[in-house]
């Protein structure tokens, strides 16, 4: 009994001194005056940016629309705008002085639209920030045969597939183009790969526009090819797939085609004729074409080398298209990245005849 009452003594004691441990030690909470709202609220689109070009296989699309609106001091509205039409407001933000999208407009149709988005502050002040873009029409292949047409517009779209190439390393876009406003210009250990199924059949042509880059002197254009397992580091199998690659020729930069047809590879090499002064700066037209029994190789709609190709070419294993390097497959003599500009790259499921070649070119 004496041991409880001293235990009730000590329980009595504790809660009449907690009250004064609580507050001991913390400042009160006080209001901070966050000072005169000065300034407009800051919007910023993030996406679509000006001049962005939607293109999906479908006629009407989901556009997930991001931006990011800031205030000095709060944030009260912001209203987001599709050609002149109120599509979403928001009005309760976590962060009264900072609000982020993106948030997904459903229904999307072709044409061209003007995004606008409209942000108020408590004190009635408003900002507003647009961007004009376009979702445009499916693309609808414009020549007999074409499968895989990337025009590198600025973006790495593939318009046939509607799907993005992929990008290695850190490639980037030039002014410089032949059609539209952009071309691919390659850099050190950068190219990009797309998946090959769909692309290879018993014929298949590529044609596009190229402006060399000599620097370095050797470099991979574009490259179909198995693995090496038995030099996985450097491979260099070249039985089955293609390799189109350039190489130094006095100076100059040659163009040659290799093509393997199950069991062994066959060279195309038009020697002299299949060279590139890279001095002149200009934009040459290379096309190759491989059929079930022969093929060609051109610069500027000429043939520079063809040749018979009699079992025609091997796909087996050939899973990775690589554009602008010989990396991943075809490594072992150097042919790497190429710094060269791309522009306007065509593959077909048929062998194109020397007339074809020369209307891609002259259109």
């Amino acid at each position: 009994m004496k041991t409880m009452k001293i235990f009730r003594s000590l329980l009595v004691a504790a809660v009449a001194i907690a009250p004064l441990a609580c507050d001991e030690g913390i400042d009160p909470i006080t209001r901070v005056d966050p000072g005169p709202d000065n300034d407009a609220p800051t919007v910023q689109i993030k996406f679509p940016i000006e001049g962005t070009k939607i293109r999906v296989k479908e006629d009407v699309t989901p556009l997930t629309i991001d931006f990011e609106v800031t205030d000095d001091i709060e944030i009260q509205s912001i209203a987001v705008s599709l050609n002149g039409t109120q599509i979403k407001e928001f009005s309760n933000f976590k962060d009264y002085r900072r609000a982020l999208g993106p948030f997904e407009y459903p229904e999307l149709a072709s044409g061209v639209h003007t995004l606008t988005i409209t942000a108020k502050d408590l004190s009635g002040k408003s900002t507003s920030a647009s961007v004009n873009f376009e979702k445009v029409e499916p693309y609808q292949p414009v020549y007999e045969g074409e499968i895989f047409y990337l025009p590198f517009d600025g973006d790495y779209f593939e318009l046939v597939s509607a799907t993005n190439v992929t990008k290695v390393g850190s490639p980037l876009f030039a002014d410089d183009a032949v059609a539209g406003s952009k071309s691919y210009k390659g850099f050190a250990d950068a190219y990009l790969t797309f998946p090959t199924e769909g692309l290879l059949g018993e014929e298949f042509s590529a044609a596009f526009w190229y402006k060399v880059n000599a620097s370095p002197d050797r470099s991979g254009i574009l490259t179909v090819s198995p693995p090496d397992p038995n030099n996985t580091a450097n491979p260099n199998n070249r039985t089955k797939g293609f390799r189109l690659f350039r190489e130094n020729a006095g100076g100059k930069q040659r163009v040659k085609l290799n093509v393997g047809s199950g069991s062994t590879d066959h060279w195309f090499d038009g020697g002299a004729n299949a060279d590139i002064d890279p001095s002149v700066n200009e934009w040459v037209h290379i096309a190759f074409t491989i059929s079930q029994t022969k093929a060609a190789v051109y610069i500027n709609g000429e043939i520079v080398s063809e040749g018979t190709l009699p079992n025609g070419v091997s796909w087996a294993d050939c899973d990775i298209l690589s554009i602008a390097s010989g990396a991943p497959r075809f490594t072992e003599w150097g042919h790497l990245s190429d710094q060269s500009l791309y522009d306007e790259l065509r593959f077909f499921n048929k062998a194109l005849t020397q007339d074809e070649v020369q209307d891609l070119m002259g259109n």
